[in-house]
């Protein structure tokens, strides 16, 4: 439980070091010029990938993975953009979901969002509750002008922070026929209200002047200043925090363009989020279904459940046993794939009505 003793920067500080995304030293980005496979996870021999890039509204460029069924023919097929975790990239937990779906006979597309891995975006390593937003909609651009996919049967799965920012794109982009979250956090309230919405007023009132001044230091500088080094454990971590260090910072999900393996938040990253709530409209989604799945034990169970509470029908909740937060990015015999692709299979139909028939 926080103390009045510890400050509100030294709150922001630890805030932005666990929310699914770990802070650490900044990065250069290089494009591969070989076409090698440079994920954390084994390359599937049912799957044909290959590497693209496509804008965004506000003309940033993001790079992405697509996946597609070697089997498929000539058939137009239901797709699904991926993203997420929060600082995390495509090579990661996103590319596994998108390619074990499209083992499961879907198109589906991994994206870096903009500002962070091999997508672009100047200065590096930022975050935005709209232009995240934008993301997943211009996902949905990119796979929609694809001859392999039927563009009335389209979805999106989010992962962790970006399990908001799916969610948002739904609530807003018609488009999307259905959505799905892993393990999802909001973003927005956990920067605005910290963990099970601990912070109070005055906190809030001096992270926000705290964050303010840095506009001064980094208009100053003429760059931003990036947050600490993290993941360097030093004992006395929430669990949460060790099992983030297991993940991010071992050969089970390293990857040297990762903002959580390699990288950091710019320090006034949490402004936007802190007065911007992603889920405002998470009951306009609706008739269009919502999948949340979380995991019994993570630390962050709550804001699925109160998306669910929020949302209108149809909706689902699905609580994993055992699981915890960490364990829905790569745990194959956990993150529950064939409800997921049944949940597509059932919900991607064929609208005839949106294409005049």
């Amino acid at each position: 439980m926080r103390t009045k003793a510890r400050s509100s920067r030294s709150f922001t500080y630890l805030a932005l070091s666990i929310l699914g995304g770990m802070l650490a030293g900044t990065e250069t980005v290089v494009a591969d010029d070989k076409p090698q496979w440079d994920k954390t996870f084994p390359q599937s021999e049912k799957v044909v990938h290959r590497k693209v890039e496509f804008k965004n509204r506000y003309g940033i460029t993001l790079a992405a993975d697509l996946y597609q069924p070697k089997d498929r023919g000539d058939k137009r097929l239901p797709a699904i953009a991926v993203s997420g975790p929060f600082g995390a990239v495509k090579e990661q937990s996103s590319g596994l979901y998108a390619q074990t779906m499209a083992e499961r006979g879907f198109v589906t597309l991994a994206f870096d969002p903009s500002y962070t891995g091999e997508s672009s975006g100047e200065p590096r390593n930022v975050a935005s509750p709209d232009i995240n937003t934008e993301d997943f909609s211009a996902a949905v651009d990119f796979l929609g002008l694809q001859s392999s996919v039927d563009r009335e049967r389209i979805g999106v799965i989010g992962i962790c922070g970006w399990g908001g920012m799916a969610l948002n794109a739904a609530a807003v982009d018609k488009r999307i026929k259905a959505v799905a979250t892993s393990t999802m956090y909001d973003m927005s309230r956990v920067m605005s209200k910290g963990y099970n919405d601990s912070v109070t007023k005055e906190d809030r009132t001096q992270t926000l002047e705290q964050l303010s001044q840095q506009r001064w230091q980094d208009a100053e500088n003429g760059q931003p200043e990036y947050g600490p080094i993290s993941l360097e454990l030093k004992g006395g971590e929430p669990q949460f925090v060790v099992d983030y260090a297991g993940y991010y910072k071992q050969p089970r999900g390293f990857h040297p363009r990762s903002i959580n393996s390699n990288g950091s938040w710019t320090v006034t990253n949490p402004l936007s989020f802190m007065n911007m709530p992603l889920l405002t409209y998470v009951d306009e989604i609706s008739p269009r279904p919502i999948l949340l799945i979380h995991g019994e034990k993570a630390h962050s169970r709550y804001f699925s459940e109160t998306a669910f509470e929020a949302a209108a029908e149809p909706k689902e909740l699905l609580i994993i046993k055992g699981a915890n937060h960490v364990d829905l990015y790569d745990r194959v015999d956990v993150i529950p794939f064939d409800k997921l692709a049944s949940f597509f299979v059932e919900h991607l139909k064929y609208h005839t009505l949106a294409r005049g028939k």
